[in-house]
């Protein structure tokens, strides 16, 4: 008789945000006469920049000519989409990464689930808390964890909590751990990692042999000229650093499906007898078996993010964003609220009114308000007491929904 893998029995009875789709399939249902407006999962709304468009257009003209047409890819990703990645989002800040090393990809949540292929299960696996979490399911579904407590944290897991009191910047581990994620600009509280953060990490992990998984999906919202956009920045990265990036905030690729993922060759692990294996060579083998690469079409429109008209489309995109992530910020503080976030990121991370829990806030809200966040405890046990905005919707949404939640809480 066939037999399932037990490991995804160990999982929690729902992932976040279907969990969040049922309860507000259920309250639409209920109430169909409500207009609900959607903070909660990250999704764009606006329009994909215009030269993305002309481009992907042009390079569909070409799939219908016998003599331009375009057959099977390469794995890793087109050269002229690469060498664009190369320059522009490393070579340009310091960063050395060649065009090589990076790999093209329909997603960086696929990604940072994917690559924990390449490396063995008795690594052990250092998480913040609260956690983006594909980076927790996608290692309870390798087999890497044991079942979870009360609290919801998985035997196994070294769990870094982020809190008021740090910032929201996680400690250094005590522990030697072997496998550590990042996510900067943070999702879910919208806080960044300065250079000495990353910096002490960097060192950490090349003092104990570990590797950095950075998710970096959110890099294009930093505006503070002090905070890194990429952990190449930091000198010694490449030893220790796998880094992850989307075109999904970026330029609203998230319908699209468009992402890199980087990985140095200098960067090694050991295999069970010690020997140090390039991670480069088991991650182009594992693409290549696995994946068939992004399609030509969604490569050219991704090149034209880094033209100059591109990248001043995507800049305006980016700040529209921003300027959301302002509005909802400075709103929900006139209502009284504690708020984090939402500067070089766009989310924003609030505290929830004393006595209220993530999930009865999540319901209020959705009740009185008719808007839609995410409960904090659905990111880790860390995150209970509070509750991550969006600021992915139309001015006219976000405006609406900051008047909705003041009335809501008055």
């Amino acid at each position: 008789m066939a037999r399932v893998n037990d490991s995804y029995l160990k999982l929690k009875a729902g992932y976040l945000f279907p969990e969040i789709g049922r309860r507000v399939r259920k309250f639409c249902d209920d109430h169909p006469e409500a207009k609900v407006i959607r903070l909660g999962i990250g999704d764009v709304t606006e329009p994909l920049p215009s030269v993305v468009c002309h481009a992907m257009h042009a390079a569909i003209d070409e799939m219908a000519r016998r003599e331009t047409f375009r057959g099977y890819g390469p794995e890793q990703g087109y050269e002229f989409l690469r060498a664009a990645i190369a320059e522009h989002d490393y070579r340009a800040r310091g960063c050395e990464i060649s065009a090589d090393e990076i790999f093209v990809s329909d997603g960086s949540k696929c990604d940072t689930g994917n690559i924990l292929e390449i490396l063995g299960p008795e690594n052990v696996v250092a998480v913040s808390d609260p956690v983006y979490p594909v980076y927790v399911d996608t290692n309870v579904m390798a087999g890497r964890t044991g079942i979870a407590d009360a609290d919801g944290r998985y035997a196994g897991l070294v769990y870094l909590e982020a809190t008021e009191a740090n910032g929201f910047v996680p400690e250094i581990p005590q522990q030697p751990v072997d496998v550590i994620y990042l996510c900067y600009p943070n999702n879910p509280t919208g806080m960044v990692a300065d250079r000495q953060t990353l910096k002490k990490w960097v060192d950490y992990a090349n003092a104990n042999r570990a590797i950095i998984f950075f998710d970096a999906a959110y890099e294009a919202f930093i505006t503070d000229p002090e905070i890194p956009h990429s952990i190449y920045e930091i000198p010694g990265a490449r030893t220790c650093a796998i880094e992850f990036r989307s075109f999904s905030k970026t330029a609203g690729f998230t319908g699209t499906r468009c992402a890199f993922t980087v990985v140095p060759k200098d960067l090694a692990a050991t295999d069970s007898n010690g020997n140090a294996v390039p991670l480069f060579d088991l991650w182009n083998r594992r693409q290549s078996t696995k994946f068939n690469g992004v399609s030509y079409v969604v490569q050219r429109g991704a090149e034209a993010v880094y033209s100059d008209q591109g990248r001043r489309e995507v800049k305006e995109l980016i700040s529209f964003y921003l300027e959301n992530a302002r509005r909802l910020r400075e709103g929900l503080e006139r209502a009284g609220l504690t708020v984090y976030g939402g500067v070089n990121a766009p989310y924003v991370w609030l505290k929830t009114p004393t006595g209220t829990t993530s999930w009865q806030f999540f319901d209020q809200l959705l009740d009185r308000a008719h808007v839609v966040g995410t409960p904090g405890s659905g990111f880790g046990a860390a995150g209970e007491g509070f509750f991550r905005l969006s600021a992915f919707n139309s001015r006219e949404n976000v405006d609406e929904a900051i008047g909705r939640v003041g009335r809501a809480l008055a």
